[in-house]
C-alpha cells in the first residue's frame, strides 16, 4: 500500500482505464494530474481556433455519447452573461440532464445587445451540429467584456469542430477556454466505490481555466468536470454546492469576481451499478474523490494567477466552525499587502494578523499564533524573535504556506491566492489591446 494524499491506494493496476494509475484501496482514489474531460467513460471533446481570438484555439466542446445527470454553479456578480441564463434554463427544461457543453474563449459575450440572441444561436446550433435537443445543450463563455461577439466565426467554428472531436480531444478542450492563463489546468481521480466488489472504479476528469478576475463567489473561471459514476441530478447539485464552496470559493488572485463564472459537472453512468446519493455504499468514496479533484483546480488556478511568481496556502484553524475558519483564510489570502509583501519576501506579519482582525469573524488577537512555514513568527498575538532571512528564504519559494491558529475551536479551512507583482499592473494595463 501507498498514500497519496492522505488516501490509501494499492500499486495493482486497474483492468482498463486512461492510463497507468495505482488502485485505490477500497473506499479511496488516486489522484491523477492531466487527466481531463475525456478521462471518464462516455465522453469525447474537441478544440480549434475559430478567429474569435487572432491565432489561439478559441471554441470547443465536451460532447457525450448520451444525456448526463448534471449539475452548474455561477457566479454571483449581479452583472452575468446571458450565456449563464442559456445553461440555467437547459438544466431546468431538461430535468437536470445535459449531453454537451459548447464553450469560447475571447468573448464574454455580455454587455452587448445581441449578446443574449448570440448565446441562443450558439446553443442552436451546436446542438443542430450533434443532432440533439437545445436544452441538452450548456454555453459557457469567458473573455473581453463588451465587444460584440463575431458569429461569422463561431459559425464556421461549430462545424467543423466534429472533425477534431474524439476521446483524447480532451487536451484539445483545455487549450480552446484559456484566456490569460499560461498553461492548462487538467486533473481527475481513480476512486474504488466500496460495495462495489473488486473491480468497479469511477473516473473523474476535470479542465479549468482561471487566471484573473478571481476571488471567492466565484471569479473570471470556468471549470468542468466529467465521470462516468451514476449520480442523480439533484444529489450532483448538492454535492456541487458544497464542494464549490470548499474549493472555488477558496480562491483569489486580485479581489474581482467575473460575469461569466460557471462550474459545470456531468455524470454519464459508465461506470454501471445503482446512482450514487448520499448515505448509500460508494457515495462518499466518489465525493471525496470529486472534491479533491476540484481543489487541485482550484489550486492550479490560483497559482496560474495574472502576474504570479508564487502560489499562497492560507491554512486556517482552532476557528469557531469551518466556515469561519474559510473566511479568515480568504480575508488573508486577498490581501492587496499580505500579496506585496509575499512578492517581496518580506516577513511582515502584521499585515496576516490585520486581515485577519477584518475578516469579520470574531477571533481574540491575544490568541493567534502565525507562522511562515517552518519559521513562527508571532505567537499570542505578539511578535517573536525570528531569523529574518529564514524567513524570506522561505518566502522566495513557489509555494508559500501561511499557517494561523485562531484558539481552540474545531474549525479548519484554507483559501489559496497568489502573490501580486508589477506584471500583473502590466497584464491588465493592456487587456483589450
Amino acid at each position: 500500500m501507498n498514500q497519496q494524499d492522505g488516501v490509501a491506494t494499492s500499486t495493482a493496476m486497474p483492468a482498463a482505464g486512461p492510463g497507468p494509475v495505482p488502485v485505490p484501496a477500497a473506499g479511496g482514489y488516486a489522484l491523477q494530474p492531466g487527466w481531463g474531460v475525456t478521462a471518464p467513460a462516455g465522453f469525447r471533446a474537441g478544440g480549434l481556433h475559430c478567429g474569435i481570438k487572432k491565432r489561439k484555439p478559441d471554441l470547443g466542446w465536451i460532447v457525450a455519447d448520451a444525456p448526463c445527470a448534471a449539475a452548474a454553479v455561477y457566479t454571483r456578480n449581479r452583472v452575468h452573461a446571458p450565456c449563464l441564463d442559456v445553461t440555467r434554463d437547459a438544466l431546468a427544461a431538461s430535468g437536470g440532464y445535459l449531453q454537451a457543453v459548447v464553450c469560447n474563449s475571447g468573448n464574454a459575450n455580455v454587455c452587448t445587445p445581441r449578446a443574449a440572441a448570440d448565446a441562443v444561436e450558439i446553443q442552436a446550433l451546436a446542438a443542430a451540429v450533434l443532432g440533439v435537443a437545445p436544452e441538452l445543450v450548456a454555453v459557457a463563455q469567458t473573455g473581453v467584456i463588451g465587444e460584440p461577439m463575431p458569429m461569422a466565426a463561431v459559425r464556421q467554428g461549430l462545424t467543423a469542430l466534429p472533425a477534431v472531436t474524439g476521446p483524447a480531444g480532451g487536451d484539445a478542450f483545455a487549450e480552446a477556454i484559456l484566456t490569460t492563463d499560461t498553461r492548462t489546468k487538467q486533473w481527475g481521480a481513480l476512486c474504488h466505490l466500496p460495495g462495489s466488489g473488486e473491480g468497479r472504479f469511477a473516473r473523474i476528469g476535470g479542465a479549468a481555466k482561471g487566471s484573473g478576475m478571481i476571488h471567492p463567489q466565484m471569479a473570471t473561471m470556468l471549470a468542468f468536470i466529467t465521470t462516468d459514476a451514476a449520480v442523480e441530478p439533484e444529489a450532483l447539485q448538492a454535492w456541487l454546492r458544497q464542494a464549490t464552496e470548499r474549493t472555488f470559493n477558496c480562491i483569489t488572485v486580485d479581489g474581482d469576481t467575473s460575469t461569466n463564472d460557471m462550474v459545470v459537472v456531468l455524470a454519464s453512468g459508465r461506470a454501471g451499478g445503482p446512482p450514487l446519493a448520499p448515505g448509500l455504499p460508494g457515495w462518499e468514496a466518489w465525493a471525496a474523490a470529486a472534491e479533491a479533484v476540484c481543489d487541485r483546480l482550484a489550486r492550479e488556478i490560483a497559482a496560474d494567477g495574472e502576474g504570479a511568481t508564487r502560489l499562497i496556502t492560507v491554512e486556517v484553524e482552532g476557528a469557531p466552525d469551518d466556515a469561519a475558519a474559510r473566511q479568515v483564510a480568504r480575508t488573508v489570502a486577498s490581501s492587496p499587502l499580505v500579496k506585496s509583501a509575499v512578492h517581496g519576501a518580506d516577513a511582515n506579519w502584521g499585515r496576516i494578523l490585520a486581515a485577519a482582525g477584518r475578516s469579520g469573524v470574531d477571533l481574540d488577537p491575544s490568541r493567534v499564533d502565525i507562522d511562515l512555514g517552518p519559521v513562527p513568527v508571532c505567537r499570542g498575538g505578539l511578535g517573536v524573535p525570528f531569523d529574518e532571512a529564514a524567513a524570506a528564504d522561505y518566502l522566495r519559494s513557489t509555494e508559500v504556506r501561511i499557517r494561523l491558529r485562531l484558539g481552540a475551536g474545531p474549525g479548519r479551512g484554507r483559501a489559496y491566492g497568489c502573490d501580486l507583482s508589477p506584471d500583473y499592473v502590466h497584464i491588465n494595463a493592456s487587456y483589450r489591446t
